[in-house]
């Protein structure tokens, strides 16, 4: 069983009318009890070789996007197709084997993933690690310190926000999420609501979501319009109390 961590650089957001994958990045973790030859192994797993490659959008890439990524138009202009990207990314994964992303449902507006399961690196990590400052990918890579582990090279990591090196960092963080759960209780994690610790918006920024007062946890779960997670963590308190 393998654990097939990819990231994608994008022309758009998912929210955006005209967007398309312009890189696909991926890197397999194989959890313990998954050995495979000539990797290199971790506590908890192990990795195999990063895979990347540019991929031709069918538009040009807006300033914007290009902005975060840096891939230019002559970049992909020779670049495969994203339905031949997407037929790769599904080559040798077997029934049983995941996919997983750090925030799985951009990864998912552009590739479904077969009925293959998913893990969202981000949202485990808010449940297991929810003391972390934030939960960012390069955040979380210099919070569990996973630069000190002796097979991570700093120089397969660089630069960021470009797809390959982000699932590198993205790998040794599933690595360490690996060492508190199972990849199928983090499948579960993934989709189940986070409960908050510090609120992030409002007059309350900053506080913790345990000190706040009933009636402001009484409007966000009856009135407001945040998220589901705002909601379980409000329902929680308000329950408590």
């Amino acid at each position: 069983m393998k654990i097939r961590v990819v990231d994608f650089e994008t022309t758009g957001l998912p929210e955006d009318a005209v967007k398309a994958i312009c890189e696909v990045g991926y890197t397999d973790v194989f959890p313990v009890g998954n050995a495979q030859p000539s990797m290199f192994e971790e506590p908890q797993g192990q990795l195999a070789e990063t895979v990347s490659f540019l991929v031709n959008p069918g538009h040009p890439i807006p300033p914007v996007t290009r902005a975060i990524h840096h891939i230019s138009d002559a970049d992909v202009a020779d670049a495969m197709k994203p339905s031949e990207a997407m037929k790769l990314l599904m080559q040798d994964m077997n029934a049983g084997d995941m996919f997983a992303a750090h925030n799985a449902v951009f990864e998912q507006v552009f590739f479904g993933g077969g009925d293959n399961s998913w893990i969202c690196t981000f949202k485990s990590a808010q449940h297991l690690f929810p003391e972390a400052p934030r939960h960012a990918n390069q955040v979380l890579r210099y919070w569990l310190d996973v630069d000190s582990q002796p097979n991570f090279d700093p120089a397969l990591a660089m630069p960021p926000h470009r797809a390959g090196p982000d699932t590198y960092v993205t790998a040794f963080i599933l690595l360490e999420l690996l060492k508190k759960a199972s990849p199928e209780e983090l499948v579960r994690l993934t989709t189940a609501p986070v409960l908050l610790e510090t609120v992030t918006f409002g007059k309350h920024r900053g506080a913790k979501w345990k000190d706040l007062p009933p009636g402001y946890l009484s409007w966000i779960v009856n009135m407001s319009d945040l998220g589901e997670d705002e909601k379980h963590t409000a329902q929680h308190y308000l329950s408590a109390q």
